[in-house]
């Protein structure tokens, strides 16, 4: 059930993180949502509040560990409680190596990576008080598998996937029943193209995704899935992208 499970979901102002706070809003969920964009976030709220759906917002930097403490703590004093974070913010600079484009890896760095180790560290005190939790988080499959041009993007992205199912074991362990998915999306029709400056780089993924891309809704319906298990389950991993996509 998702009716009034309270999610927090970064990343929430354009592309995979709005299709799932208006899918989830649609299912009786209350959400926090957070990103960098005030207005967007302001837009996407009023769309929600508008159509009788229950949404919240701040803005928030993931790298910022201080902005992640804040929307859990907006969550729980407005409803007094946290039932999910989707941890959703991510950018996707790809270039060769040989490009020596650094500016954009340690970007990747502190967003991909590091706002995943912020989100987990806010949420996790309160998942552990609860007994209850549910994390999700977006990798990639890059994350399943290299590609030319994403060492480092693809290196965050297998990060997320190692963190979140060693999240999962101790969870399982520790018996704080906190429960993981980590989603790998293939070319899924957003705006992290517009991250990478790099333009042969650009040229070809712009290829790809005209060719194969897919609404972001295909993922926000996966999320809801992931939520609308039973407490004793988990499915801890989704790989999900076009069926015309051959790799």
């Amino acid at each position: 059930m998702i009716k009034d499970k309270v999610v927090v979901i970064t990343g929430a102002s354009s592309g995979i993180g709005e299709a799932t706070a208006k899918l989830l809003a649609s299912k009786g969920a209350k959400l926090v949502l957070g990103a960098r964009r005030e207005d967007n976030l302001k837009r996407i709220t009023d769309e929600i509040t508008w159509q009788g759906g229950s949404a919240i917002y701040q803005k928030l930097d993931v790298t910022k560990q201080e902005d992640n403490d804040k929307i859990v703590k907006l969550a729980v004093d407005t409803f007094g409680r946290v039932d999910a974070i989707f941890l959703n913010a991510g950018l996707m600079p790809l270039s060769p190596l040989s490009a020596l484009k650094t500016d954009d890896w340690h970007k990747m760095v502190d967003v991909n990576v590091k706002g995943v180790l912020n989100g987990v560290a806010s949420v996790l005190p309160v998942f552990t008080v609860q007994k209850s939790g549910h994390i999700i988080a977006t990798s990639s499959v890059a994350g399943l598998k290299a590609y030319p041009g994403g060492a480092v993007y693809g290196g965050t992205k297998w990060f997320v996937r190692d963190f979140m199912e060693v999240l999962r074991m101790e969870s399982a362990m520790e018996k704080t029943n906190i429960r993981t998915a980590t989603i790998y999306p293939a070319a899924i029709n957003t705006e992290l193209l517009t991250t990478i400056s790099e333009k042969e780089t650009l040229d070809q993924m712009q290829g790809v995704y005209d060719t194969y891309g897919i609404s972001p809704e295909r993922i926000a319906s996966v999320v809801a899935f992931a939520l609308e298990q039973p407490e004793d389950t988990t499915i801890n991993e989704f790989t999900i992208g076009p069926a015309n996509q051959p790799w």
